[in-house]
């Protein structure tokens, strides 16, 4: 694997109390793979994001690229192993210094890290544009005069300057109206079939997930409690909280769904066993004393849920789940990311009305 996440745990202070944003998670993203992560606002996708490129001290657990405990590293041995990973930022007008002009943005990462002469850098900077589908004449622009879909396309291309192994990208559409979250798609999705990148996306928008993602982890509450295949997604979610996401998704010309009356668990104190027990219609006794295991249940596919023969005894995300988690994994080259998935390419709003 080239990325894994080992039983990984983020802690804030708050005046309310110590808040568990990620619980003992476990992952593994695997070379050439994109490896999507879904999940409500407030679970902790984004805390994730940032202790895997080192924004955020993990209170407990490894992150390793290419077997390497990028925890252990010195502040100085860094550098090297941030090339290697880079981020691409839900807001992307406040991920940018107003400061800057986008030449100056995209050619300090390249000053950093020491690549090429200065008219290299320049050809650089002109090439990265192009890849990302801005004019060349927009270099001399500040970020207040592009507009949200410009400016999301130079933090790509910000993130694609020093040609990183990985690249996790946290709500890159979020902030985005319709139509440039179809354009922003489109272009991480032949970035991916032109660069064969390894990726995490994060993101609450189950459809953008399974277009560019090869597996999907669903995250409840800090912890992961699925991961399955994405061609599996929609016709065999197994645990009750992914199957909620799927219902809670719009379809036209049928009513909305009925909002479950169940009050929402606190995350400061984490009820115990089953962290989605109190709004799970399929609630049993042992939900609420013992956490589920992540179990196989199918090819490439483990659950977190007492409903699918999980051991009882077993505690949640116990050493014995690491090779499960292993096993959801494809090998190295995954399936090719969304360019060979036989997906349709998404659609502007103004497409789909025609």
């Amino acid at each position: 694997m080239l990325l894994e996440v080992d039983r990984l745990s983020v802690r804030y202070a708050t005046r309310r109390g110590v808040l568990n944003a990620v619980d003992t998670l476990s992952l593994a993203v695997a070379r050439g793979e994109t490896l999507g992560l879904v999940g409500e606002s407030g679970c902790g996708k984004s805390s994730l994001g940032k202790a895997i490129v080192g924004l955020t001290k993990p209170a407990e657990g490894a992150v390793r690229l290419d077997g390497v405990d990028l925890g252990s590293l010195a502040r100085r041995q860094w550098l090297p192993w941030r090339r290697r990973m880079q981020m691409v930022f839900q807001d992307p007008l406040s991920a940018l210094d107003p400061r800057k002009t986008v030449r100056r943005t995209l050619t300090l990462p390249l000053e950093v890290h020491r690549i090429g002469t200065s008219a290299e850098r320049r050809e650089r900077v002109d090439a990265l544009l192009h890849q990302v589908g801005l004019a060349p004449a927009l270099a001399e622009r500040m970020p207040h005069e592009l507009s949200g879909g410009q400016r999301q396309r130079v933090n790509i291309a910000r993130a694609l300057s020093v040609d990183p192994d990985v690249l996790i990208c946290d709500e890159p559409v979020s902030a985005l109206d319709v139509s440039l979250q179809a354009q922003v798609l489109n272009l991480l999705s032949d970035l991916q079939r032109e660069r064969a990148m390894t990726g995490l996306f994060i993101s609450h928008d189950l459809a953008a997930v399974g277009y560019l993602a090869d597996r999907i982890a669903v995250m409840y509450l800090g912890q992961t409690v699925e991961i399955l295949p994405r061609g599996q997604l929609w016709q065999h979610a197994a645990h009750p909280y992914t199957q909620l996401l799927i219902d809670s998704i719009p379809v036209r010309g049928t009513p909305l769904p009925v909002a479950s009356s169940a009050e929402l668990p606190n995350p400061y104190a984490p009820p115990r066993g089953c962290r989605f027990q109190s709004r799970c219609p399929h609630a049993r006794p042992v939900c609420s004393e013992t956490p589920p295991a992540l179990v196989p249940v199918g090819s490439a596919h483990v659950v977190a849920c007492h409903l699918y023969g999980g051991d009882a005894s077993a505690p949640a995300f116990a050493a014995d789940a690491a090779p499960a988690i292993r096993r959801a994994a494809p090998d190295a080259g995954g399936s090719g990311g969304a360019g060979g998935s036989g997906h349709p390419p998404i659609r502007t709003h103004e497409e789909s009305l025609s």
